[in-house]
């Protein structure tokens, strides 16, 4: 476990622990783990790594009432499987290296839960997403609640989701995870940057993405933290095109969307570029009103600014744009109300970034939109698609799709970015190097 995290782990803990009051928490990672050939591929999950460290299959019961607050559940030593699988902790290790009070067979959650969440009036637990889990959480509590209906102990009686209260710390990085993102984006930058100068008419799109995600690898992250984009031509217009499949031509954009992982943390970039390294003018037009969008957006996070703000800023110049291009008709007011610019936008400005691509933390607080404070990272991604058999748009604008993504961390001076690599006209262009 990198040091800079292992310092960090006890105040995410005890910042959880003040937020529960009389409740307890328990975050399961990778209860359905697959097995096969003597190898278990697991999921992060992001939650239980971001409060203890653990990557791989167990669970961390967090009790602000007990003598004991940190009781960590995963699998013992095995030895004949570390053989083929490589070595891990066990139950010392935890204690010794990730700061359990108390470690305990991930076999034994079910047996040990109930009794342990007695003097606890409520449990969050993030119930939903594995049955298989949601059952035995169930099970412990109810026999917990009969054994302390005995006793005359105060058992939990409800179960709330912990995603909220979770989620809420999670959105404010501390300084390891600024760390991380900041060289998930230095590197992420590289390999778009890369991309463009490699990028030409014939070569196919699967040869980008090998390119991008090898140099993640390369610079030493651990991979991607999605699956790639590389879409040309109409491709681009495809949000989530996976094919990755078709040749560059001459005359098309290619859109690129891929984030380096480093250190369990993400990038998201998108970076749109010509394939023949010249912007045709309607590629241009339709460029520039992307790229005007992105810097209204940008300029809009700071502390105090709002998401609803940000976002409303970056659609005004998309609409207006939109309207200039003759791409829709009507006022931009009316454009905007009646939600005429969604054929051509139809995703939000951005989301939060970190342990997930998509990280948890709403958009609203209380009603309100969410204020921008420092140290919560963004992405921020306007773009239009103008698909290929969309009659009513102008030809020459057909099959044209830009975005232009980049991640932000919101600071004292405002939102400062993450992720530098060529991204106007001029010096995607120049990076082409054609």
């Amino acid at each position: 476990m990198p040091a800079p995290l292992a310092a960090e782990l006890p105040s995410r803990r005890r910042r959880l622990l003040q937020g529960l009051g009389a409740s307890a928490a328990l975050v399961v990672a990778d209860e359905g783990a697959e097995v096969y050939e003597g190898e278990r591929r697991s999921n992060l999950s992001s939650d239980l790594y971001y409060l203890t460290g653990w990557t791989g299959r167990g669970a961390a019961l967090i009790r602000p009432l007990a003598e004991q607050t940190f009781v960590l559940f995963i699998d013992p030593r095995d030895r004949p499987q570390e053989a083929v699988t490589g070595p891990r902790p066990g139950l010392d290790e935890a204690k010794e290296q990730f700061g359990a009070d108390e470690a305990l067979p991930f076999r034994e959650l079910e047996a040990h839960l109930g009794w342990m969440c007695e003097g606890h009036a409520s449990l969050h637990y993030a119930y939903g997403h594995n049955p298989g889990a949601d059952q035995r959480v169930l099970r412990a509590l109810r026999d917990g609640r009969r054994s302390a209906s005995r006793s005359g102990a105060v058992s939990p009686t409800r179960i709330e989701h912990a995603g909220e209260l979770i989620g809420e710390l999670r959105l404010r990085k501390d300084a390891a995870e600024v760390a991380a993102i900041r060289a998930a984006g230095r590197i992420t930058a590289e390999a778009h940057t890369f991309a463009m100068r490699a990028g030409r008419p014939g070569v196919r799109e699967y040869a980008m993405e090998a390119l991008v995600d090898g140099t993640f690898r390369g610079r030493g992250g651990s991979g991607g933290g999605y699956d790639t984009i590389v879409g040309g031509g109409a491709n681009a217009c495809v949000l989530h095109y996976s094919a990755n499949d078709a040749e560059l031509r001459d005359g098309d954009l290619c859109l690129v969307d891929a984030g380096c992982r480093f250190a369990h943390y993400t990038a998201d970039v998108t970076r749109t570029w010509p394939v023949n390294g010249r912007f045709s003018g309607p590629q241009r037009a339709l460029y520039e009103v992307v790229h005007a969008a992105w810097a209204t957006a940008v300029a809009q996070v700071r502390v105090g600014g709002s998401w609803v703000g940000m976002r409303d800023a970056a659609l005004r110049v998309l609409c207006e744009g939109l309207v200039a291009l003759e791409l829709v008709e009507g006022d931009v007011d009316t454009v905007i109300q009646e939600e005429r610019y969604r054929r051509f936008y139809p995703h939000e400005i951005g989301h939060w970034l970190g342990l997930d691509v998509h990280d948890p933390g709403g958009f609203f607080a209380g009603g309100r939109s969410r204020r921008f404070e420092v140290g919560q990272v963004l992405a921020v991604e306007p773009g239009l698609y103008v698909r290929p058999d969309d009659e009513d748009a102008p030809p020459a604008f057909r099959g044209l799709g830009v975005r232009i993504e980049d991640d932000l961390l919101v600071t004292e001076a405002g939102a400062e970015v993450l992720t530098d690599c060529p991204r106007t006209l001029e010096d995607v262009e120049a990076a082409t190097g054609r």
